[in-house]
């Protein structure tokens, strides 16, 4: 089932963030007594093998004067953002969802700009092996799925699946979701540990390349093209320094309208030139797999739609009350110097 274990940790560890909210409220740059002073760097977390589109910016000097501090490595967008919220980063990324979650639950944060999606070049697969038995919704029950996280996009593609396939909440309790960083769900589909595995992006087209596998649904025939992630700022962040938040939205922004406008092969160059400026021993041949970030609109512009989607289905199941968010108290464009009028 979805484990009420793993259900109590999660709702623990959010617990948790935010009473050490008080302890921490003056941590880092720019949210302390005194932090008015211009930041010269932004604290954040990284994908070991990947170049998010603010390493991006970065790069290509979009984000000047500011520099990116490297604090750790994170394969959970929910861990990023609450280590925003603790104040152990000062930005952070995950599914709309999951910062739905956090906000709901008292979070000081709002979502500010785009950071990956979902499109024809890069969507997540839920897979099994050719051999599997398992063809249907209803063949899902009582089975284990890898996700990357639990509470966050893959877990709430996999239930709006077996939802729309007329699979009980009383059913879906017995699937068992199966942490895992994504660069080992394809391993744990082959050795039988999981019956299902997301696959997306590079992971994907590399674990196709392979053969073998077979797939079942994917978010993209689910939901279509959208945006499925943003970067988020503290409230007080953006009040203290404004002109660094500014540097930051904007400079993702334009990083992901150059990842649109720049030819794929000249583009997969600069990422390899990225991860090995940054030695971190990281597997850079996942890099040759890379597509698109998926962000649907402009500048990374955020839309009514990217939160109202989520905000439907959360209340729709249970996890809000009717009018307990409004997608317009949750992001913001107003960072976004393209929506000035």
């Amino acid at each position: 089932m979805f484990s009420h274990q793993r259900r109590n940790a999660c709702v623990l560890g959010l617990v948790t963030v935010l009473a050490t909210l008080g302890c921490k409220r003056g941590a880092g740059s720019g949210t302390g007594p005194g932090a008015h002073a211009e930041l010269t760097k932004l604290r954040y977390m990284a994908a070991p093998g990947i170049v998010s589109p603010v390493e991006l910016a970065e790069d290509l000097g979009y984000l000047a004067p500011l520099k990116l501090d490297y604090v750790s490595n994170t394969t959970s967008g929910p861990q990023s953002i609450q280590a925003v919220v603790t104040g152990d980063v000062d930005i952070g990324s995950a599914f709309n969802g999951a910062i739905l979650k956090l906000i709901a639950a008292g979070a000081p944060i709002r979502a500010v700009v785009g950071s990956y999606g979902v499109d024809p070049d890069i969507w997540g697969g839920y897979y099994v092996t050719e051999q599997s038995p398992i063809r249907n919704a209803r063949d899902v029950i009582g089975k284990k799925v890898a996700v990357n996280t639990v509470g966050a996009h893959q877990e709430f593609a996999l239930k709006e699946y077996l939802a729309r396939n007329r699979v009980s909440q009383q059913d879906i309790k017995q699937v068992t979701l199966v942490s895992l960083p994504p660069i080992n769900v394809e391993q744990a589909l082959r050795q039988g540990q999981t019956d299902v595995s997301v696959l997306s992006s590079v992971y994907r087209d590399r674990a196709l390349e392979r053969g073998g596998l077979r797939l079942l649904f994917s978010d993209l025939e689910l939901f279509g093209t959208f945006t499925a992630g943003s970067y988020v700022l503290r409230n007080d962040f953006v009040q203290r320094q404004p002109k660094a938040a500014r540097l930051f939205v904007e400079g993702v922004g334009k990083a992901l309208d150059y990842s649109r406008q720049t030819p794929r092969a000249q583009l997969l160059e600069r990422f390899a030139s990225i991860i090995a400026k940054r030695k971190r021993n990281e597997d850079a041949s996942i890099l040759k797999y890379w597509k698109s970030y998926g962000v649907a609109s402009a500048h990374g512009r955020i839309e009514a739609r990217d939160f109202e989607l989520w905000i439907d289905w959360m209340v729709r199941v249970g996890e809000l009350r009717p009018g307990q968010l409004q997608s317009s108290s949750v992001y913001t464009n107003e960072l976004n110097a393209t929506t000035a009028k």
